[in-house]
């Protein structure tokens, strides 16, 4: 029964298995970043708009941490899907063990040194005046549970590499189901301020990872590992890691943006745009959810169809996957060009917050409806296992053009600059992704050479 969902990947219609593919994932995608919203709008409205800064100065480094596990998890799974598309189910189930291993490892090491050095990550990534206190506060709280998430963000990526998606949608659920709740218990009920917050999103994480452990001992999984397959491979590691570096590296850019934003907006205009960027940066998690979603969906079809050489659908999902993620970050440009003042309203009251933040929302997703080729080409290369020009593409917008404008506009637009500086990047990368994605394709993605047509 298992067996057959993956070999779906290459036989089903591609319009139908990306909707069955992308729909659980984006209903995932949209309730974790509904949770992030929510927990924002608690933080907000019950503890103060600087709590809004302070989370947001912890972000970029629990995130990175856990994204050490993420990379692991998308990299080991672009393997998986190609081994399963191959039906060498041995080295997709050694591949899973050396991911736990190294996702164990790793984080663990991360957040030993995340909290020996806190008081100066702290103020370098924003953590300053008022925010300095709650950021502590929270940051370690929530690094503690940040091993675990690594984990369940791991095991979550095999779960879709091995075709379960709605299995993978419940692994985004269930956390943020628990965070709510969490979060009206500890500070609303308990007024526990940030810590609440802290411990309502670290106790979330919990959940996530039982649930992955019940996945993958039931007989949902078809990987079933054994203490074998947890050993390290110096071969299956470095493909693991070159592939997984891509996601690392994408989420070290994030983390250093936030570290350049945080502390540029800060000098310009202290704690209240640090606020907005704040605010701005949760619809960024939260509107473009049905694109990540795509994106999502498409990562196991292609690289299984890639696996099996069936390179006329790997066209035609890239094809598809381009043309649903465009059309559903075009309802998403629209939405948030008409309703930025309604949307800050959610997150706080406070007056200076809601003149800033509304202009720079618009700015800041004015070339929405492009970005899906720039999503969907660089998660090709990705999906395939084509480390190089994945790694260059997924740094294009954030590292080779959104980090250089924000360190150049400032000096002569002031704040509009740092907020121009995004749709600017969003046009550059998609252009240059464009432009690799088609030469890609007319260069290699041709039926294999057999006997019949040689």
């Amino acid at each position: 029964m298992s067996k057959v969902s993956s070999v779906e990947l290459g036989t089903k219609p591609i319009g139908k298995l990306l909707v069955k593919q992308a729909v659980p994932a984006s209903i995932g995608i949209l309730v974790m970043s509904l949770n992030i919203l929510v927990d924002t709008i608690f933080v907000g409205n019950w503890i103060g708009s600087t709590a809004i800064a302070a989370i947001n100065v912890v972000l970029p480094v629990s995130f990175f941490i856990a994204a050490l596990g993420m990379s692991i998890g998308i990299g080991g799974s672009s393997i998986i899907s190609r081994a399963l598309g191959a039906n060498n189910e041995v080295k997709a189930l050694k591949v899973f063990g050396n991911q736990i291993t190294l996702t164990v490892l790793l984080t663990v090491v991360m957040v030993i040194f995340g909290l020996v050095y806190a008081n100066d990550i702290i103020p370098a990534f924003g953590g300053q005046g008022a925010i300095f206190e709650p950021a502590k506060t929270y940051y370690k709280i929530v690094l503690y549970g940040v091993p675990v998430l690594a984990l369940g963000m791991m095991g979550n990526t095999v779960i879709r590499a091995e075709g379960k998606p709605k299995f993978a949608m419940y692994a985004m659920m269930i956390p943020s189901v628990a965070n709510l709740i969490l979060d009206y218990v500890f500070i609303i009920v308990l007024d526990y301020g940030m810590a609440g917050a802290a411990w309502a999103t670290t106790g979330s994480y919990l959940f996530l990872f039982l649930f992955i452990i019940w996945f993958f001992l039931s007989k949902h999984s078809e990987l079933k590992l054994d203490l074998s397959h947890l050993g390290l491979n110096r071969r299956i590691v470095s493909e693991i890691s070159s592939l997984g570096f891509v996601t690392l590296a994408r989420q070290a850019v994030v983390s250093v943006t936030y570290l350049f934003m945080n502390n540029i907006l800060f000098d310009l205009g202290g704690e209240t745009s640090v606020t907005a960027y704040a605010i701005v940066g949760r619809m960024l998690m939260f509107a473009l959810f049905p694109v990540f979603g795509v994106t999502q969906g498409f990562l196991p079809i292609a690289g299984y169809n890639y696996g099996a050489q069936n390179y006329d659908r790997v066209k035609e999902t890239i094809y598809t996957a381009i043309k649903y993620a465009a059309g559903l970050a075009t309802l998403v440009f629209i939405l948030l060009m008409v309703f930025p003042e309604s949307i800050t309203r959610l997150f706080t009251s406070d007056p200076e917050v809601l003149k800033q933040t509304p202009s720079a929302m618009r700015w800041v997703f004015a070339a929405t409806p492009i970005i899906a080729l720039q999503l969907i080409g660089a998660a090709y290369f990705q999906a395939v296992g084509k480390a190089t020009p994945a790694l260059l593409l997924t740094l294009t917008r954030q590292g080779f053009f959104f980090i250089p404008l924000i360190l150049i506009l400032p000096h002569f637009y002031g704040e509009i600059g740092v907020w121009v500086s995004f749709p600017i990047a969003d046009v550059l990368s998609t252009i240059v992704t464009g432009y690799f994605l088609r030469r890609e394709i007319k260069k290699n993605l041709l039926p294999p050479i057999t006997e019949n047509n040689s």
